[in-house]
């Protein structure tokens, strides 16, 4: 009998994606689940063929850099790879897969979710029950916009924005959206398509943030983009918290220029920038896109697959480097 390789599994995982990977190999498992710092990582990676981490850990260019050269791959259980320095683990060799194609309809669930909680004022009347401070009905109290009819940009057109495009025409929303490029007319559906960020925004009553976050998208939604978007636009953000500016997202809050703002990502998570706790007309969930049972075993058995086929002397499915 072959022996077992040793796998270093950075968080608890769902119970039948463990099970799996305690029948399959010598699985080091977190029971804690607490996160470890870069030095517990690397120690813990001792005589590992493979790590199996999730968004929580930072595997730069110093931590890939000092890993055992046991290690071959690192299988993320994200379909993000901005936690990973891609170049270092194809400068050591390392072989990097994430877990595509499976959380997004969940992740489309929470946009829609963000949507109509922001445009509904859905914090605060929840606010209200909870604190007992609902008042009488009034006619002119608790004021939101409505979603249906409105026009949707979709800023970046992947697997999720198609996902989030189709919920919305069961709004009767008109699609707008910008991507790298054009898609193909029967993947439009109708949608309306934009060759530039800024000729998307004019034509935005929502904007829904699907891309990832790389180099050039950092930061991208400013001040000077923001203020090109309609007055009374809402925001709404399932892709990476680095996509946004908080200074000009909080500002727009602020001074009225936004209705509202969706967020399921942020900066520095979980250590939030925290004025947004202090508006009230955000709302706020904790990176929570992908937290169905169905997919986040899904994603396990993925990165398992992926993790099976390198092991075996295959080409992965999801492979990024």
């Amino acid at each position: 009998m072959s022996k077992k390789a040793v796998v270093l599994v950075t968080r608890k995982l769902p119970p039948a994606v463990e099970a799996r990977l305690k029948r399959d190999y010598d699985a080091r498992f977190n029971s804690e689940d607490k996160i470890y710092t870069s030095e517990q990582l690397i120690e813990l990676a001792e005589r590992a063929a493979a790590i199996i981490p999730c968004h929580t850990e930072k595997l730069t260019a110093e931590v890939i850099a000092r890993l055992p050269a046991s290690v071959r791959a690192i299988c993320s259980f994200s379909v993000g790879f901005d936690h990973i320095d891609l170049d270092a683990a194809k400068a050591r060799g390392i072989i990097v897969t994430n877990t595509p194609e499976v959380l997004s309809d969940a992740t489309a669930e929470i946009a829609m979710l963000l949507m109509l909680g922001a445009a509904r004022r859905a914090y605060e009347g929840e606010h209200q029950i909870r604190t007992e401070t609902w008042a009488e009905w009034g006619a002119t109290q608790q004021l939101g916009i409505q979603v249906t009819g409105k026009r949707l940009g979709i800023l970046g057109m992947g697997r999720v924005g198609q996902i989030m495009a189709r919920r919305a025409r069961g709004f009767e929303m008109e699609i707008h959206y910008y991507n790298r490029s054009r898609l193909a007319t029967d993947l439009e559906a109708g949608a309306i398509y934009h060759e530039r960020v800024e000729d998307l925004l004019p034509h935005c009553d929502f904007l829904s943030i699907h891309c990832p976050a790389t180099p050039e998208t950092h930061h991208s939604i400013n001040a000077e983009r923001i203020a090109l978007l309609p007055d009374d636009a809402i925001v709404v953000n399932t892709a990476r918290g680095a996509v946004v500016d908080d200074d000009a997202l909080i500002a727009a809050l602020r001074s009225g220029k936004l209705f509202a703002a969706g967020l399921d990502v942020f900066n520095n998570e979980p250590g939030i920038d925290p004025r947004y706790k202090t508006l009230e007309n955000t709302f706020l969930l904790p990176h929570i896109g992908s937290a169905t049972r169905e997919t986040r075993d899904a994603m396990g058995f993925r990165a398992l697959d992926n993790l099976d086929a390198i092991m075996s002397g295959e080409e992965p499915r999801d492979r990024l480097v």
